[in-house]
């Protein structure tokens, strides 16, 4: 595939990491197997290449003018990351990754169902009172760790960067502002924290260092321009069109597709 195809690509996945606080894999992903040719396996591991530059400096920078990053919550993130990717890719080829995709499905629809909130569209539900205050967040770095390392595993096996994981987590379990977890995760991605797992897809030939490299410049540069969009809307609105968008991700996973 042309580089510029390839940048493009990233773009638009960097614009979804800087609004999501994702690192942008869950898109990737099927891009490269839709677009690029690569085959599933190939594009799980080129996904994480990808991701072991900082593509998100500029919206991590962005969030942090506006007050909204927390960044020792984001390196104990980080920590748990780094290892579960490991496992997570040590994994993808010896077990029931179908299954799994199907649950992780159903886990993203049931985040991104709360998320969305379309009951109260209608009126037959009554809106939950945003998370607004930093006085409410529980800090507790054990349980955050562990929460990495999930993240992490998820990030080996499925090519995404985690953040599918850690923003949902962060505002249900932490009781995180939606804004701060979007950019709390996306600080927590800045480090190389795939670099076990996608060193595990390199060893059996499966992450093509050009194309990671491509992919990588397309989301340094959109994650600064999805970091803005975030910042200047309403929380309840990103709360919102982030629980649109796990539900498109997660009907992708549980179908197949």
């Amino acid at each position: 595939m042309m580089a510029l195809g390839l940048v493009v690509m990233g773009f638009v996945a960097g614009i979804a990491a800087g609004m999501f606080g994702i690192g942008g894999g869950v898109i990737i992903v099927p891009m490269l197997t839709t677009f690029a040719g690569l085959a599933l396996v190939e594009a799980l591991g080129t996904s994480l290449g990808a991701l072991l530059l900082p593509v998100g400096v500029f919206g991590a920078l962005a969030y942090q003018r506006s007050g909204l990053m927390r960044w020792r919550t984001a390196l104990i993130i980080a920590g748990g990351l780094f290892f579960g990717g490991w496992v997570g890719a040590r994994f993808a080829n010896t077990i029931d990754q179908t299954l799994l995709q199907r649950l992780y499905g159903l886990f993203l629809l049931y985040v991104g169902w709360r998320m969305a909130s379309p009951l109260q569209w209608i009126g037959v539900r009554q809106p939950a009172p945003d998370l607004t205050s930093e006085d409410d967040i529980r800090d507790n770095w054990l349980l955050i760790t562990v929460m990495g390392l999930v993240a992490g595993v998820a990030s080996g096996l499925f090519g995404i960067g985690g953040g599918a994981v850690i923003v949902p987590a962060l505002i249900t379990f932490f009781r995180f502002p939606q804004k701060i977890a979007v950019a709390t995760s996306l600080g927590a991605l800045l480090p190389p924290v795939g670099l076990l797992g996608a060193f595990e897809y390199y060893q059996q030939g499966n992450l093509e260092i050009s194309t990671a490299l491509y992919v990588a410049l397309g989301l340094l540069l959109g994650a600064w321009f999805g970091a803005q969009i975030t910042i200047s809307l309403p929380a309840g609105t990103v709360k919102r069109i982030y629980g649109i968008f796990l539900l498109l991700i997660g009907l992708r996973f549980l179908l197949n597709l």
